[in-house]
């Protein structure tokens, strides 16, 4: 007998009271309903995270003799309504990043939870600028220009799971290299960039089309202009991630991207091993001396303006827009599940008869904070409140 579930709840997109029917996995009907339903539980996509580095303890960048262990991480991000996501190795040397590649493919073989959970690999670095501030907490020592007999071998290892790698375009070289990832179906991302408004035109024309948490992995002072902020925020054919976790980016800073980029605009969690831990000083394998604070700021011990990553998970993120409406519900949901969904699948829609379901139920407070109730995956229960 294959699993059938039938959900109800109001439509995030809309309020209005739905009914979608699971069978085998997937959705096979979406149609309203006349049942009567509380006002205050919304049904929609689960969440989409294409830039987790760990969480909870784990770390992707980090290799253990406990492989299974690393599950946890996909375990715990269902608990947070984040039904798909995408590993992020950050710099380091070429071996290192082999191995870790090898490891969360070893990872999905031997976790079922793992192989249905992580839909891509996320390559951050290391070919991204070397300098103080755009480089943010990579490590520079690992930084070089973008290779593409390296990062082919990287594909094969990975056996086909890298859908993304952010770079700077700043190095010589970098428009082949784009055009080689594109034509292979690697998305190509610009992050932690000193690129010129021209390097940055450049790669948009040989394929680039997003950037990777816009506004940070940047200087602390910038020109007026020109400079790379202006320059990503002027391309219309990349859209951008931002981190909503209130310490990344100021909110009116997010309402501006908001207003440039419009259904262009995403969330990411860029969620460390120490998401979800108790404040206090760390040392990290990749990152060295950090501080948690209480507050959930996380930055490098010796400098407090430079972040290490969020301590956050995108459920907070889609909160935050919401503490400081900085979107409407159905706006901060899509930013955090449908629309990095849309990176790799334009005509993805997550009520679509034949799609694969992974939805969650959210309960909606009275200050407008979203409280997951549910979360399903691949058409089964996989978290209750």
């Amino acid at each position: 007998m294959e699993d059938c579930l039938t959900l109800h709840g109001r439509s995030y997109r809309d309020g209005k009271p739905m009914e979608i029917e699971i069978s085998g996995g997937l959705i096979t009907s979406v149609k309203s309903t006349s049942k009567e339903l509380p006002d205050d539980i919304f049904l929609g996509p689960g969440i989409t995270d294409i830039q987790v580095n760990g969480y909870l303890g784990q770390d992707y960048n980090s290799l253990t003799e406990d492989i299974l262990a690393l599950g946890q991480i996909s375990q715990e991000l269902l608990k947070a309504g984040v039904t798909t996501h995408f590993p992020t190795l950050i710099t380091n040397s070429p071996d290192q990043i082999s191995k870790l590649i090898k490891q969360v493919v070893l990872l999905r073989k031997k976790d079922p939870t793992a192989f249905q959970s992580i839909a891509g690999l996320h390559i951050e670095g290391p070919f991204i600028s070397s300098e103080d501030g755009p480089r943010g907490a990579h490590p520079r020592e690992f930084v070089q220009a973008p290779d593409w007999s390296l990062f082919q071998s990287w594909i094969e290892e990975s056996e086909d799971l890298i859908r993304m790698v952010t770079l700077s375009p700043e190095w010589e070289g970098s428009r082949a290299f784009i055009k080689k990832c594109v034509e292979n179906g690697i998305l190509v991302s610009i992050g932690h960039t000193n690129a010129t408004h021209e390097q940055i035109s450049e790669a948009v024309k040989a394929g680039a089309r997003l950037s990777t948490h816009l506004g940070n992995g940047a200087h602390q002072l910038l020109a007026r202009h020109p400079n790379y902020l202006w320059s990503q925020l002027a391309e219309e054919k990349l859209s951008a991630t931002v981190i909503a976790d209130g310490f990344h980016l100021p909110a009116e800073v997010i309402q501006v991207f908001k207003k440039v980029k419009g259904k262009n605009l995403l969330l990411v969690s860029d969620s460390t091993s120490l998401a979800g831990m108790p404040p206090g000083d760390y040392d990290l394998h990749i990152g060295g001396q950090v501080t948690l604070t209480s507050e959930g700021k996380l930055h490098m011990r010796s400098n407090p303006k430079t972040l290490a990553g969020s301590a956050m998970n995108l459920l907070q993120g889609v909160n935050f827009l919401l503490k400081h409406e900085l979107a409407t519900m159905s706006e901060a949901w899509e930013m955090a599940s449908v629309r990095p969904m849309m990176l790799f699948n334009p005509d993805f829609d997550p009520f679509q008869p034949g799609q694969i379901a992974d939805l969650i139920l959210v309960r909606k407070l009275v200050d407008n904070q979203l409280k997951l109730v549910k979360t399903i995956k691949n058409g089964r229960e996989v978290y209750s409140l």
